[in-house]
C-alpha cells in the first residue's frame, strides 16, 4: 500500500480546494495529475480526456462508487477542477461480455497489442443471438483472447451479415475500441469502410 494525503473540501470562490489529512491508496491504482489547462472544466469532462480508454458512463459510475478519487476524496461529476489535483483510478476490470468462449478457427490477417483484423467467411455469424446462441465470431474471439471479455462486444465495432464475407477490425483494448468507434468504422454491403485517410487513430501504447 502507498501512503498518500487525503483532502477535505473547503469552499473558496465557488470552487473546491482541499485540506490534507491522511489515507491509503492501492499500489495498482492508475494515478494521474489533472493538467493545469483543464482548470474550470467539469470533473467528468476532465476525466474523459484523461482516461479516453473508458466511456464517460463507466468513469461516472466509478466516481460515484468511490473508485475514482481526486486528492483522496470523491467529488461530484459536475464539480469544477482547479488543475494540479491528483486523480486515482482504483477499479477492478469487469467482464462486460456474457458469451462463452468456443474454439473456432479464425482467419487472422493481422494482430498486434491493440487491434486484430479478421477475414470473416460466408456462413459465420458475428454475434450470438436468437437462433445462434453459439458458434459465432464473438465466441471464437473470446477463446482466442480471454481479455476481450472486458471489451464491449468483445472488441467488435461493426458487423457483417452471416452470408457476407469481409475484413473486420477488432479492438483488443478499451482505448482502441473507443478510438475506432469515434473514427467512424462502419459496415457497408460486403466491405468495411475504414476511417477517413487523414483521421488519426491513436491506439493503446
Amino acid at each position: 500500500m502507498l501512503r498518500f494525503n487525503e483532502f477535505l473540501p473547503l469552499g473558496l470562490s465557488g470552487r473546491r480546494v482541499y485540506r490534507r489529512l491522511g489515507t491509503t491508496m492501492n499500489a495498482d491504482a492508475k494515478v494521474m495529475t489533472i493538467p493545469e489547462e483543464y482548470a474550470g472544466k467539469r470533473l467528468d469532462k476532465a476525466l474523459a480526456r484523461m482516461f479516453p480508454e473508458y466511456s464517460r458512463s463507466r468513469l461516472k459510475s466509478w466516481l460515484l462508487a468511490g473508485d475514482i478519487t481526486v486528492d483522496g476524496v470523491s467529488p461530484r461529476p459536475r464539480d469544477p477542477v482547479l488543475g494540479g489535483e491528483l486523480v486515482s483510478l482504483n477499479a477492478e476490470p469487469v467482464a462486460v461480455v456474457a458469451a462463452a468462449a468456443e474454439p473456432i478457427d479464425l482467419d487472422i490477417v493481422h494482430e498486434d497489442e491493440s487491434l486484430m483484423v479478421i477475414n470473416k467467411p460466408v456462413g459465420l455469424v458475428v454475434h450470438p443471438g436468437a437462433g445462434n446462441p453459439g458458434g459465432t465470431l464473438m465466441n471464437g474471439l473470446l477463446n482466442h483472447a480471454a481479455e476481450l471479455e472486458q471489451i464491449p462486444r468483445a472488441g467488435i465495432v461493426h458487423r457483417l451479415d452471416k452470408d457476407t464475407s469481409g475484413l473486420l477490425l477488432i479492438a483488443k483494448t478499451l482505448e482502441s475500441h473507443m478510438r475506432l468507434r469515434s473514427t467512424g468504422c462502419r459496415p457497408t454491403g460486403s466491405s468495411i469502410l475504414p476511417p477517413p485517410v487523414n483521421t488519426p487513430l491513436q491506439t493503446a501504447r
